[in-house]
């Protein structure tokens, strides 16, 4: 609204962009071919929630709930199966999320390592990291396409997710029609070629799969970036409206007004914050928590490594605390602390740091989740993961989308015998079984 009032809506460096450390591709042109990728078939289930609700739909199987206008309700789930992501990492209230997967009758997953989230699976099926895999790497926001090849045999009894979806596929009796008769191999010469026969549509650089693997990556053509939709409707509103009802930039919806939501009217306007600096909540957790990306890893993937390993304090994550907010709480630099509210506690390592403002104190996502006692109703994390602290609560009745980077915490030093870090121990010998013949 404001870069509305301002006239620089379509200006070079006017407006909003979201996240351009994280997604990186405001202003990259959109790719002139088609990325290789897997047919996706169709689902015969329509019924859907928004990924942020997952622990309501575990724990409330049947009720009703409000997203973007619509009265929906949440399947009953006997079954979780999950492959590729890390719930353990990215969810909220991970005490509550632990409850959650209790109710299923089965989880299975796939995984590489094991992660908290292989921890609280019924079956583990071993994945095969990028290194162990033929695929072909490619991105929307990047004209580079890399022949990845495999680097070092599967460890272990790891294997492709395709080998495992194929092997199910078998067992249920329609592996025709999964495999189409290929083979992972044959599968990626099979989507490269409809990039190359685009690439020969416009005349440009088309090696064939062969020359493609060997040479390891192809730069593909992007098309021109003219600004998109909105320097369009800048330039000439009358013939390129905007996809909006009235053409134009609304700053009002009337459409999500009428859904009558108390927590998203239909402006923009200041609500009052039921968890935050000022709510009543403050004066027992006086600390606003920002739960940021790390630097040392990409999301939760490869705490295990040295980047990472070596951010750590006492082999805890670091939370910043400004020197003000430490010296009256007793800390000093290095100290293992205990953050906590009303959701659960973990320790950390603390990190003096003038840089942040008095009263805001930031620990990163992604320390792989330790419960000391799993056993027990809220356990501490002993690692430092944020998740225990942060809120499973929809940004509102509109989106239901993830509110995990802030919430109020109090903190302490902790002066305990500092228990050991289990979060990478690998499972126990006794729970590792063969897999039965086909």
């Amino acid at each position: 609204m404001l870069a509305a009032l301002l006239g620089q809506i379509g200006l070079p460096g006017g407006g909003f962009a979201y996240a351009l450390g994280s997604t990186s591709n405001t202003g990259k042109p959109p790719l002139a071919v088609p990325l290789p990728t897997l047919p996706l078939g169709q689902n015969s289930i329509s019924d859907f929630i928004p990924v942020a609700r997952i622990a309501d739909m575990l724990l409330h199987p049947g009720e009703p709930y409000d997203y973007n206008g619509q009265r929906l309700n949440y399947p009953d789930i006997k079954l979780v199966y999950w492959a590729g992501g890390n719930p353990f990492h990215h969810h909220q209230d991970l005490n509550r999320l632990r409850k959650a997967f209790t109710r299923p009758d089965t989880v299975i997953l796939h995984d590489s390592v094991w992660t908290a989230s292989a921890r609280h699976a019924d079956i583990v099926l071993p994945a095969t990291v990028t290194l162990e895999r033929e695929d072909i790497g490619g991105s929307a926001g990047d004209p580079l396409l890399v022949a990845m090849h495999r680097a070092v045999p599967a460890y272990g009894r790891a294997r492709d997710d395709y080998d495992i979806f194929m092997e199910l596929a078998q067992r249920l009796g329609i592996a025709e029609r999964f495999t189409e008769g290929r083979s992972v191999r044959q599968w990626l010469q099979h989507l490269y070629e409809a990039t190359r026969r685009a690439l020969l549509a416009r005349g440009a650089d088309a090696p064939d799969f062969d020359a493609f693997w060997d040479a390891g990556e192809l730069v593909l053509p992007s098309l021109a970036w003219d600004g998109g939709i909105v320097r369009a409707f800048r330039r000439d509103p009358g013939t390129t409206p905007l996809p909006t009802p009235s053409g134009r930039v609304e700053i009002t919806s009337a459409t999500i007004a009428g859904f009558g939501y108390p927590d998203c009217p239909g402006h923009p306007t200041w609500l009052p914050l039921s968890e935050g600096v000022g709510s009543p909540l403050a004066t027992r957790f006086p600390l606003q928590l920002i739960a940021n990306q790390p630097a040392t890893r990409l999301h939760s993937q490869l705490d295990f490594g040295a980047t990472s390993l070596a951010s750590k304090i006492k082999d805890r994550e670091p939370v910043r605390i400004h020197p003000q907010d430490a010296v009256v709480r007793g800390i000093a630099e290095g100290d293992i602390v205990r953050l906590f509210n009303d959701r659960g506690a973990c320790l950390a390592g603390a990190v003096l740091s003038a840089a942040l403002r008095p009263g805001v104190v930031q620990l990163s996502t992604g320390a792989w989740y330790d419960p000391e006692d799993p056993a027990a109703d809220k356990p501490i994390c002993l690692h430092g993961n944020p998740n225990v602290l942060t809120r499973d609560t929809g940004t509102s009745s509109l989106a239901q989308g993830c509110t995990g980077q802030l919430t109020l915490v109090q903190i302490e030093r902790f002066d305990a015998p500092l228990p050991p870090v289990k979060a990478f121990d690998p499972p126990p010998s006794g729970m590792l079984q063969s897999a039965p013949d086909p």
